[in-house]
């Protein structure tokens, strides 16, 4: 019996806007399939993050396209941890959100995180999310998912998301739809691997769909593409 070499191993790309659930649905695939999962967002999210404490500009490509080849990154056991410190929660601030949408959109950052990227290709198979993990970063896989929902539905999400985390206070549902609204936007104009849905990627509107519904989606998807 042979094994499947990382390049050979199947991948399954899910894109989509911000707050679509592709990240929770996502994970489930891969817990239902056995895949190891990338949350490519999750990246850009530390990196912002890692620029922002060093009081670093977020369009200083140079910079920060430096700083994501020096920053050490690991996932460990479902926690993310950035330079040691433990930081799965603090990466998912709207303030971080919104910085690794702006140091999303400068190419040498993209092209500084596009080999890490690609090294969580490994066998059995890969479940991958982010805006362009079937366009750019993963071109050859197998299933490609473009999962998406209204912006309102997204903002609602969202805000229920910050309540369960404990952050009802600070929360502005008016505020959170503008910023949704605003990285569609930012991310679908910018030059380089703008979000949008690829010609060979299928279209998931999961605005009426439950979690379960949308995972059995793709593992259909998935399943008729073996």
């Amino acid at each position: 019996m042979t094994h499947p070499t990382p390049a050979s191993s199947p991948v399954i790309a899910i894109d989509g806007p911000s707050a679509s659930g592709k990240g929770t649905v996502a994970q489930l695939v891969a817990r239902e399939l056995g895949f190891h999962y990338l949350d490519s967002g999750a990246l850009y999210r530390l990196l912002a993050l890692a620029a922002l404490k060093r009081g670093m500009a977020l369009d200083d490509e140079n910079g920060v396209s430096e700083l994501a080849e020096k920053v050490a990154i690991r996932f460990e056991n479902g926690e993310i941890l950035l330079d040691g410190e433990t930081v799965t929660e603090a990466i998912r601030t709207e303030a971080c959100g919104n910085g690794a949408s702006k140091i999303a959109a400068l190419p040498a950052v993209r092209a500084a995180l596009l080999d890490l990227q690609r090294s969580f290709r490994q066998a059995p198979g890969l479940v991958a999310d982010g805006r362009d993990m079937g366009s750019v970063v993963f071109p050859d896989a197998v299933v490609k998912v473009f999962l998406t929902a209204s912006a309102e539905i997204r903002a609602e999400r969202r805000v229920k998301q910050l309540m369960e985390k404990g952050m009802g206070d600070s929360i502005s549902p008016l505020q959170i739809l503008q910023d949704i609204r605003s990285r569609d936007e930012r991310d679908s104009a910018r030059s380089v691997a703008p979000l949008q849905q690829c010609a060979d990627a299928s279209l998931l509107d999961t605005s009426a769909l439950s979690i379960d519904a949308a995972v059995a989606a793709v593992l259909e998807r998935y399943r008729a593409a073996c």
